[in-house]
């Protein structure tokens, strides 16, 4: 998952990335009556990370740009809940789930460190 550079700094790009990495993983993964489930609600919160982000971007006020901040950093935790998920399904795949959890763990931190900076800039 060297595809999560640190030198990455362009969020829409980062976040479709990560978005296609979940695609992809998701791929692979056998899935049965437990598997499924998880891995759709996987996919829903890690690709609307980056369709928020772009909504985002596109946002008509600062107030709309910071709520749907908010909603990527929600979608970002809520993917973290699917990667532990589906790492206890799937011990064995626990390393290539910790990659993931990596890059949407800090994602979730970017988003919340620029919903913090626009609460300030507002006070």
């Amino acid at each position: 998952m060297d595809q999560f550079s640190k030198q990455n700094y362009n969020l829409e790009e980062r976040t479709a990335k990560f978005g296609e990495s979940i695609i992809t993983y998701c791929k692979i993964i056998i899935q049965d009556s437990i598997t499924k489930p998880i891995i759709s609600q996987l996919i829903r919160s890690g690709t609307s990370i980056g369709a928020n982000y772009c909504e985002a971007n596109n946002a008509s006020s600062t107030r709309d740009f910071r709520n749907k901040i908010f909603i990527c950093k929600k979608e970002a935790q809520e993917t973290l809940h699917w990667l532990r998920m589906l790492a206890s399904c799937l011990p064995n795949e626990k390393e290539k789930i910790r990659k993931l959890w990596k890059e949407a763990k800090e994602l979730t931190l970017i988003f919340q460190t620029i919903a913090n900076s626009l609460d300030r800039k507002s006070n």
